[in-house]
Parts: C-alpha cells; sequence; structure tokens
C-alpha cells in the first residue's frame, strides 16, 4: 500500500501586520485542507512555500525580491515543489515579476489570495473567511477593520495598491473578536490604513466610536488598542470613549508625517501646522496621560533646512510618547513621483533622519524616568533567561517598549499583574510585581 505523501506549506509574511492577518487566514485554509503548516520558518523545504510580500517603500519592496529569488533558487534545484508569491508588491507589479522571477508558479495579488486554494487543487471555505492560525502570543491578535485608503497623500503608494477604503460591517467584526475571545485572545489591535474613515463608505457616516463601544462590551476583551488613525477630519467621538472605557488602552497610534505647512501642503495632507497642534492639545486635554505614537517623515521634495529645523522644534515641544520617523522613498506612480523632483540629497535625508531620532531618543528616557515608582498594569508576553518580557496599555507589541519583570516569583505567560517600576533604560523599563 503506497504511502501518501505528506501535503507540506510554508508562509513567509513581510511588512505589516495587515499583511500577517491574510496570511493567518491562508493559513487556516491550508491546515482545514489537510496541510502541515509552518510560518516564517527558515527550513521551508520540500512543499509548498508562499510569499506574502510588502510593497510600501524601497526598502520593502527590496526585502520582498531578495525574499523572492532566495526560494526562486530553491525552487529551481528543486528544493521546494512550489512557489507562489501573493501580497501588495505582486498586486502593483505582477505584470513584471511574473517576466522577471518566471521560476515561481504562480502570482497573486493582495485580494485574491483566496484562489491560492484553488491553484493547489483545494477549495476556498468562505464560512469559514475569519477564521486564523494565529502567529502571534495566543493572548493577542490583530483585528483588520477595513482595507484601502481615500486619502491622496503625495508620498504614498498604498492607494494604488489597495484601492479605495472598505469597512467591514461592525457585525462582522465584532463576531470574530467574540470567536477569539473563546479562544483565549485578551487583547486587541485594531488596524486599517486609516481608521479615522471606518464606516463612511459602508454607514455614510462615521462609526469608529459605535464599533469601539461595541468591543469594549464583549466579555474577555482586556485590551483595545487602536492605530494608523490620520490628524484631517479626525473622529473626535472616540475620545471620550478612550477616557471612559476602562478597557480601551489610552493609546493612539496617529501619523502626523510634519508640521510645516509648506511640506504639508505639498504632501496634501487637507491639514496645516495650526490645526495640527489645536488636535494634539485637544487630545492630551480630552485623554489626560494618553500616549501618542506618531510617525514623521524627512525628506520630501521641497523640505527646506528651515522646514526641518520647524520639524525638530515640534517634536521637542509636543514631546511624543511614541514616535518613529522614515526618510522620503519616490515612489513610481505617486503624485510626488509624477510632478516633484526628489531634490533632498540621500545623504541629508539619512542625516535629517538619525538627528530627528536622536532628539527623540532624549524625550523617550526623560518620559521612562518620570514613570519610575508608578505602579502599572502589565501582560506578560514572553519569558526569557533573567527577566519575564511585558507591556503597559502604552505598549503595543513589535513597536513599543516593554517592561522587564524581575523573576522573582513564577508567571503566567498571557496574563495580567500590577507591576512596580524601578528603573528605566532609553526605551524600556524595569519593574517588580506587586504582591
Amino acid at each position: 500500500m503506497n504511502k501518501k505523501t505528506p501535503k507540506l506549506a510554508s508562509i513567509i509574511s513581510l511588512g505589516c501586520s495587515k499583511n500577517l492577518v491574510d496570511s493567518e487566514q491562508l493559513l487556516f485554509q491550508l491546515q482545514a485542507a489537510g496541510y502541515s503548516i509552518k510560518h516564517n520558518t527558515d527550513q521551508a523545504e520540500g512543499g509548498v512555500v508562499i510569499i506574502n510580500t510588502c510593497g510600501f517603500i524601497q526598502d520593502a519592496k527590496e526585502e520582498s525580491i531578495e525574499v523572492i529569488l532566495q526560494y526562486a533558487a530553491a525552487r529551481k534545484r528543486g528544493k521546494i515543489s512550489k512557489l507562489i508569491v501573493m501580497g501588495c508588491l505582486s498586486e502593483r507589479y505582477m505584470n513584471d515579476l511574473e517576466a522577471e522571477i518566471p521560476e515561481v508558479d504562480a502570482y497573486f495579488g493582495k485580494f485574491n489570495w483566496q484562489n491560492i486554494l484553488n491553484e493547489l487543487g483545494e477549495e476556498y471555505r468562505e464560512a469559514d473567511k475569519n477564521q486564523r492560525i494565529l502567529t502571534t502570543p495566543p493572548h493577542y491578535a490583530y483585528i483588520k477593520i477595513s482595507e484601502g485608503c481615500n486619502r491622496r497623500c503625495s508620498f504614498c503608494a498604498i492607494p494604488l495598491i489597495t484601492g479605495r477604503h472598505r469597512s467591514r460591517s461592525i457585525e462582522d467584526i465584532t463576531l470574530e473578536i467574540k470567536d477569539l475571545t473563546l479562544k483565549g485572545v485578551k487583547e486587541f489591535q485594531l488596524i486599517a490604513q486609516d481608521l479615522s474613515y471606518y464606516g463612511k463608505d459602508l454607514y455614510k457616516e462615521n462609526k469608529l466610536a459605535e464599533l469601539i463601544e461595541t468591543i469594549a462590551d464583549i466579555p474577555g476583551v482586556e485590551w483595545l488598542r487602536l492605530h494608523y488613525t490620520y490628524p484631517r477630519n479626525f473622529p473626535l467621538d472616540i475620545l471620550p470613549v478612550i477616557r471612559e472605557r476602562n478597557n480601551v488602552c489610552k493609546y493612539l497610534d496617529m501619523a502626523l508625517q510634519h508640521c510645516s505647512d509648506g511640506v504639508l501642503q505639498k504632501m496634501q495632507r487637507g491639514i496645516d501646522h495650526r490645526s495640527t497642534l489645536a488636535l494634539i492639545e485637544g487630545i492630551r486635554k480630552e485623554v489626560p496621560g494618553i500616549h501618542l505614537r506618531t510617525t514623521l517623515m524627512v525628506g520630501h521634495p521641497g523640505e527646506t533646512e528651515a522646514d526641518f529645523e520647524a520639524l525638530k522644534q515640534f517634536v521637542r515641544e509636543f514631546r511624543f510618547e511614541r514616535m518613529g520617523a522614515f526618510a522620503y522613498s519616490d515612489e513610481e506612480g505617486t503624485y510626488a513621483n509624477r510632478h516633484y523632483t526628489d531634490d533632498v540629497p540621500q545623504e541629508i535625508k539619512q542625516a535629517r533622519l538619525d538627528e530627528l531620532m536622536s532628539i527623540q531618543q532624549e524625550i523617550a528616557a526623560s518620559l521612562n524616568q518620570k514613570k519610575i515608582g508608578q505602579v502599572h498594569k502589565v501582560i506578560i508576553d514572553r519569558e526569557e533567561a533573567e527577566y519575564y518580557i511585558a507591556r503597559t496599555q502604552f505598549d503595543s507589541p513589535e513597536v513599543d517598549p516593554e517592561v522587564f519583570i524581575d523573576k522573582t516569583q513564577v508567571l503566567t505567560i498571557g496574563e495580567f499583574y500590577q507591576a512596580r517600576i524601578y528603573d528605566a533604560g532609553m526605551y524600556d523599563l524595569y519593574a517588580k510585581i506587586q504582591a
């Protein structure tokens, strides 16, 4: 009797957490079809390899291409049986990729990845569309509430890849979260290209506040955190919800990009310096103690030394609790690519980026020092040799600082504890569990 060849599939997920959700859903579908599955493994041999690509900026595109080429070589040597590419890069550059890397058996975009099951001779299970194999620790998950973006920022290729904003229904989202809570998930990160637009397409009005309140009422939701809001037409009605609901983290991720009127206008952000300042001040007044995460850009076409000096002063004045920055990348097809000259030399972009992040390091260290002596609710993410690694409500997984907990007692991964901060580094905190 012939032994059946085992069905093996590995997914390599690149880029953001929104991509990760797609990968997790595909993992479930593959497992339901009888595949033995792996995620982001270094030992993807003998089966199907699916690469979920990122195409946001040049560095991400280069990483995706490098990974595709690595596995294309393995496919050519017969180390893997089939190579499939999906995601943002192939959504945007499918014809070019098919011509340049023919070793790939099939390319799929960002929104037709369900057809991968057909390519493998399997059937996509529509009834299980929201089911996932979590690749995160089992106590937290990312929840994608919409796809696409209606903004037209000059530098951004995301709308070219994802198309217009499409909200999921409140009912669909809450059903997914209820199912995940039954599986032990306690912390939820709401993600989208633009949370601020949620509901306008589906309900003809902004429904983000209603969505947050509905989720916060679900038993088992202990922490709910918001990522990727937009400053123009910001939904101010979410602020009382953040302030009043104990399980909604006092945390808000809002990419501001810049503060100079000239640069903001060139970026087509639809907001000016004065309105930006008023929004930040209003948020902090409405939700005392909130931690703001923002992202800033240096080197956009036309950014002068005076613009950059203003940006540095802006960072020093507002002392963001969490801040990231990146240098402008000239992306094909964007407004900036078509209408501006990429006139800031790369070495100046890098120098500005380094200087801005150096300022933020000092701010982060200073803000951390003020937390010494405070007691915070923390969740334990993992155990390492000398410490348990935890986070407060102000810390999102992967991107924010962590809390190092002394191993004076046995703690449970995924559980909440009260911890007293006794020391602080530039980014991370050190704490002991309260008796």
